[in-house]
């Protein structure tokens, strides 16, 4: 009977899987189908909840990551996040102590912060490190 009930498991993951296409329970599915094949070679209940528990987090642990980054790899930036590695111009002195910093990118005017704490002077150049909230994280260029 546990046979089914694996097999009713690895169905519904499956289909769940299909509708949602997120990577969420596809991991599950596979170790579900591994408890079944337990059960078909006659391994009691404790053991194919161990083995379902044990090749569900492995399967997530090591193929998600691949997975995810095998599927992104074509995905593009858009919007704020397409500025991080871009330069930009200093247009009022970043000073993260006086909460002060503006920069200007494609157009576009941000407030700015220093990654490194340093006060970076009008006019300089700087690269986009991240983006924190409403505001770019950058560093100044050397000269």
């Amino acid at each position: 009977m546990e046979g089914v009930f694996w097999l009713f498991i690895v169905i519904v993951m499956a289909v769940i899987e299909i509708i949602t296409l997120g990577l969420t329970t596809i991991w599950f599915a596979g170790g579900a189908l591994a408890a079944f094949v337990a059960s078909l070679l006659g391994a009691n209940l404790a053991v194919q909840i161990v083995l379902f528990i044990a090749v569900s987090v492995v399967l997530l642990a090591v193929t998600r990551p691949l997975a995810v980054k095998f599927l992104n790899k074509d995905r593009v930036k858009t919007n704020a996040e397409s500025l991080i590695g871009k330069l930009a111009v200093v247009k009022q002195e970043i000073d993260n102590l006086n909460a002060q910093g503006l920069v200007s990118v494609n157009g576009q005017e941000w407030t700015a912060r220093a990654v490194d704490g340093k006060i970076i002077p009008q006019d300089a150049t700087v690269e986009i490190v991240e983006i924190s909230g409403v505001k770019l994280m950058v560093k100044e260029l050397v000269k």
